[in-house]
């Protein structure tokens, strides 16, 4: 099979989708590689490392789309790569679609098999795909939020972990998945005081039971999260359901009650956001705006900023189901493996996402009747 892998276009995007030690272990499997030119030069990977574990190089991104029967990225498809996706082609990469009816219809009148890295789900639930993205983005959350209270970035002018004498700053986290658990563990290690709220008893005494009482638990209610975000400092919104649009839990009547200078950090804006008054996606480049006097941060690619992190991250993560794909062909490796065929959103003109149908309006065909 021929894998390509293609340079990110998103804005500010400086990930990539596979490492030259993934290349290799392609390559010695019997496949070909065909990798855009620099597509690795924001995480530290030259054209050079990647020609000697075995890729080919092209300056020409629609060579890659062209060859490849497996296009593998890390961010959708934007606008300008619609045209060059083919039908019958595979694409793995994180979708999204939920919240982006353009990109849904794309991928569904070019007739593509489109898996999504971020609904690949274990039979206990988990997201194996997701997962390491998201304890960067939980990771991120606190470390930017710490930055962006500061005075000169429009913050109240709060360090987040105090000094002797002055109380330290208040982190509020909705939910308590991957994303907020790691958003925890990093306002716990600066000293920051905690409220986690999540709807999951079970994870909030696991939660009080890790921090012996040093994290305050809520569970999650209209109530409790008014309350919440009144008194703090920094909200880091985490809530995600699986494939479809997250629930707006944050009002924007809660929003014009927080102190002005506090800062609002949603990370699930990629899948439309649970924040009301996150009315608009932002980027790397200009990743805050200011509403009812709070800071509010919703770029959709948090993790694109430590590309060197996340790549490998990434890539330790996918690269068995890559390669799975490559060895067996998409149909049979979603037959063998019920979680890689559960990350099917779109098969040949027919979407396979049942979440996004509902969203959007569109017939849903399940994955079972296919193949």
């Amino acid at each position: 099979m021929i894998i390509g892998v293609p340079m990110e276009c998103k804005p500010q995007e400086f990930r990539v989708s596979l490492t030259p030690s993934g290349v290799d272990l392609l390559v010695r499997a019997g496949h070909s590689v065909l990798v855009q030119s620099s597509a690795g030069l924001s995480s530290g990977l030259t054209d050079e490392e990647y020609a000697a574990a075995g890729a080919a190089i092209t300056e020409d991104p629609a060579e890659v789309y062209r060859a490849a029967d497996l296009v593998v990225k890390v961010k959708e498809p934007q606008p300008q790569e619609y045209s060059l996706l083919r039908s019958g082609q595979t694409l793995f990469t994180y979708l999204h679609l939920a919240p982006d009816k353009a990109l849904t219809r794309a991928v569904l009148a070019r007739k593509v098999i489109a898996i999504g890295y971020e609904t690949v789900e274990l039979p206990d639930g988990g997201l194996p795909l997701l997962a390491p993205m998201s304890e960067v983005a939980g990771r991120m959350a606190i470390q930017v939020g710490a930055r962006l209270l500061e005075q000169t970035y429009g913050g109240m002018g709060v360090l987040l972990g105090g000094v002797p004498g002055v109380a330290p700053g208040h982190v509020m986290v909705l939910g308590a998945g991957n994303v907020g658990v790691n958003a925890i563990k990093m306002a716990v290690g600066l000293g920051a005081q905690v409220t986690v709220l999540d709807v999951s008893l079970e994870r909030l005494t696991d939660i009080d039971d890790h921090y012996r009482g040093r994290v305050t638990t809520l569970v999650s209610t209209p109530y409790n999260i008014a309350a919440a975000v009144r008194q703090a400092d920094l909200v880091v919104s985490t809530v995600h359901l699986t494939g479809a649009l997250a629930p707006r839990l944050i009002t924007e009547e809660m929003v014009k009650e927080m102190r002005p200078g506090s800062v609002i950090i949603d990370v699930a804006v990629d899948q439309g956001g649970s924040v009301e008054t996150i009315d608009h996606v932002t980027t790397h480049e200009n990743p805050t705006y200011v509403k009812h006097g709070v800071v509010h941060y919703a770029v959709s690619n948090m993790p694109g900023a430590v590309p060197r992190t996340s790549t490998y991250a990434l890539t330790n993560a996918t690269l068995p189901y890559i390669r799975a794909i490559a060895d067996k062909g998409p149909e049979e490796a979603m037959r063998a493996d019920p979680s890689l065929r559960r990350g099917l959103n779109a098969y040949l003109g027919k979407l396979t996402n049942q979440p996004v149908a509902e969203t959007q309006g569109l017939k849903f065909t399940p994955s079972e009747e296919l193949f």
